[in-house]
């Protein structure tokens, strides 16, 4: 594998470590994906990673879930900068089930600015583009039955794997 390479897998897993902060509501998680002093700019947002982050979460709370699934990953690399355009489907869910603005889907596209600092690629400026929306109220259905179910914290069983790993 090139550095290249390795560089292009570190940025592609920068940005799923991203989604599983959000979708986990890990926002120290979402935090260590910046640079200090990083900018965002979301649909209805615009300023600091920090603001970012408190903006971000309560909304999230008002969701019973999200997804956010990962497509297609372009990076332009430039020294210790690279430019990172990520297109990706994000689902929301809530109750009441009937709500569209609970219930929806949307296409996206992190472009993101990233920098290499001590070895480690983390967003300097980031622009979160909501491409489309498409309302899913009342199409979602409830489980088929007993089985693994995500939780939304550090309680998911995503983390208590996690804490079974050991270094040989």
């Amino acid at each position: 594998m090139t550095s290249e390479d390795s560089d292009r897998a570190a940025i592609r897993e920068l940005v799923c470590r991203y989604c599983r902060g959000i979708d986990r509501l890990d926002m120290d998680l979402v935090r260590s994906c910046y640079h200090d002093g990083a900018i965002d700019h979301h649909t209805g947002f615009d300023g600091s990673v920090d603001e970012y982050i408190a903006w971000v979460e309560p909304k999230l709370r008002g969701f019973d879930g999200t997804m956010h699934l990962v497509a297609n990953h372009l990076v332009e690399f430039a020294g210790s900068r690279a430019l990172s355009e990520t297109y990706g489907m994000a689902v929301h869910w809530g109750t009441p089930s009937d709500s569209p603005r609970l219930n929806f889907t949307s296409g996206f596209r992190y472009v993101d600015l990233v920098e290499r600092r001590d070895g480690e690629w983390r967003i300097l400026e980031r622009y979160a583009s909501r491409e489309w929306t498409r309302s899913e109220a009342n199409l979602f259905m409830p489980r088929e039955g007993p089985g693994p179910a995500g939780r939304r914290d550090r309680e998911d069983y995503v983390y208590r794997l996690r804490s079974q790993l050991v270094t040989p």
